[in-house]
């Protein structure tokens, strides 16, 4: 499958401890699919997936299927620190209807190159969906070296691969085995990078700010594939100024925390977290409302 555009890592609406907020995910998806967006992408860091439960994530997996209805593709991440639950999420997936799966690299013992190429050659085929590979080092402590992803492209059953790593000259090589894999989709996740990432042969993006204001990052991926160089200027502008509510806060939540705290100011959805992060003090969340109101994105959303 060959995916181009904006694919949204939707952050996971709760209740409560370890309860999706089904009405909130439907609104949060309908907005999202409103934007006009190119897929979804369920589970992923943005959508808290290593700290919910496997029940949790199974029903998501099952929610989101069933909201999108094959109006656009659906992908899962099923990355995780043992390989048989990857493979039960990946039939979780493929039962629900999504159309496709994302896979990083195991995390907390991290694996060499060796290592990890036996291990993507192993579950690759064990898998009932065509696989995205998910280059995420920050968190994972491993990269997908670029000679590892010229021995993967190999394989069949992989389609793509999403950077996560924020290193443009990194992508760029990875972009450079279209040569041997021209159905691969090359994806960014770092927002700010979007719109030069094209201009390197990327696909599009993985962007969680498209969880607040879709349509901006739809018409910065347009207008990077159009040249349109003044527009591409606006609107690169815009997203970094977007970017300030990631500054608050510390730590890798912070990304998180300031996707579902705007969200949960546009009314889309709660800003609760799952355990064991908070959600933003008031006084943060009262930075991320000034930001928003100056930024004046009604257009956009």
């Amino acid at each position: 499958m060959k995916l181009n555009g904006i694919i949204p890592p939707l952050i996971t609406p709760l209740s409560g401890r370890d309860t999706l907020d089904r009405e909130a995910l439907n609104r949060l998806l309908e907005y999202i699919i409103s934007g006009g967006v190119h897929g979804v992408f369920a589970l992923g860091g943005t959508g808290e997936g290593p700290c919910l439960s496997y029940r949790l994530r199974k029903e998501l997996i099952r929610t989101t299927s069933e909201i999108v209805a094959g109006r656009l593709p659906v992908l899962v991440s099923i990355s995780d620190t043992a390989l048989e639950e990857s493979i039960s999420l990946a039939k979780v997936a493929a039962d629900a209807g999504a159309d496709a799966v994302v896979l990083a690299t195991p995390y907390y013992f991290p694996a060499g190159q060796t290592e990890l190429i036996q291990y993507v050659r192993m579950i690759v085929p064990k898998l009932p969906l065509p696989v995205f590979l998910y280059n995420m080092p920050s968190l994972t402590k491993v990269w997908f070296e670029i000679e590892t992803l010229k021995v993967l492209s190999a394989v069949d059953g992989i389609v793509g691969i999403k950077d996560s790593s924020g290193d443009l000259a990194y992508f760029e090589k990875v972009c450079s085995l279209r040569d041997a894999r021209p159905d691969w989709s090359f994806l960014i996740g770092p927002e700010d990078k979007l719109i030069e990432s094209v201009a390197l042969g990327g696909d599009g993006g993985v962007n969680g700010g498209a969880n607040v204001y879709p349509k901006l990052f739809v018409d910065a991926h347009n207008s990077a594939r159009e040249g349109d160089e003044a527009r591409q200027s606006l609107l690169q502008e815009k997203i970094e100024a977007l970017g300030r509510i990631y500054e608050i806060g510390k730590y890798a939540s912070r990304f998180i925390k300031g996707t579902k705290c705007a969200a949960s100011i546009l009314g889309l959805c709660d800003d609760r977290m799952a355990e064991p992060f908070n959600r933003f003090y008031p006084e943060d969340r009262d930075k991320a409302k000034r930001i928003l109101d100056e930024l004046n994105l009604e257009a956009w959303s």
